[in-house]
């Protein structure tokens, strides 16, 4: 199974951005580009997961997010995944765990949007994630003063970096922290699924 892992080399900084992709559309890459500029990556995992534990509902069939992911990013910096269903892991902390068991010498940095920053305190573990990996924070529409007040945040707060040195992420150690401010697209996945979004895809 493992020979199904994406590549990496020791030394190389790889940002990686969680979620279920369902599906994936142009504010995901918009960030995802954003992230590989202000934080200095060289590369960003799309690591589209089997389900989203925070989330009642189900997402469409892995195999359709993968493919629709697939064809909205096309940068042969970023690699679209499923390793987290092949490692079998669930929580964003028994993924890193994982890859960084996989991958001794390559240095990781979780991305996430403003959001996820204002609600990280209720993830499994969130401050083993907060201690063993830098995290790079995207603001989003509407998002940046709760995620700024956040418990995280708070608690992290001596470990910010400010966006101005967001370039040093990368190479920082954690705890290491920053949220930079981004010209955002408001588009979601779940505006799109609202409106038909995964039919009106498959015609396309």
């Amino acid at each position: 199974m493992r020979h199904a892992f994406p590549l990496a080399r020791p030394g190389q900084t790889i940002g990686l951005l969680g979620g279920s992709f369902d599906p994936a559309h142009e504010g995901h890459v918009h960030i995802t580009r954003e992230a590989m500029k202000r934080f200095g990556l060289s590369h960003v995992w799309w690591l589209v997961s089997p389900g989203n534990p925070l989330k009642t509902h189900g997402p469409a069939p892995l195999e359709q997010r993968m493919a629709r992911a697939r064809a909205v990013m096309q940068d042969p910096r970023v690699t679209v995944t499923d390793i987290e269903a092949r490692l079998g892991t669930r929580y964003t902390a028994q993924t890193l765990k994982a890859l960084r068991a996989c991958y001794p010498g390559v240095r990781f940095v979780w991305l996430m949007g403003a959001d996820n920053l204002a609600q990280l305190h209720h993830w499994q573990d969130w401050e083993w994630i907060m201690e063993s990996v830098p995290v790079g924070v995207l603001a989003r529409p509407g998002d940046r003063i709760s995620a700024r007040m956040s418990r995280a945040a708070r608690v992290y707060a001596q470990y910010r970096i400010s966006g101005r040195a967001s370039q040093i992420l990368g190479r920082a150690d954690a705890p290491a922290w920053c949220f930079v401010n981004v010209p955002m697209s408001a588009q979601s996945s779940s505006a799109i699924r609202a409106a038909g979004g995964w039919g009106k895809l498959e015609q396309t």
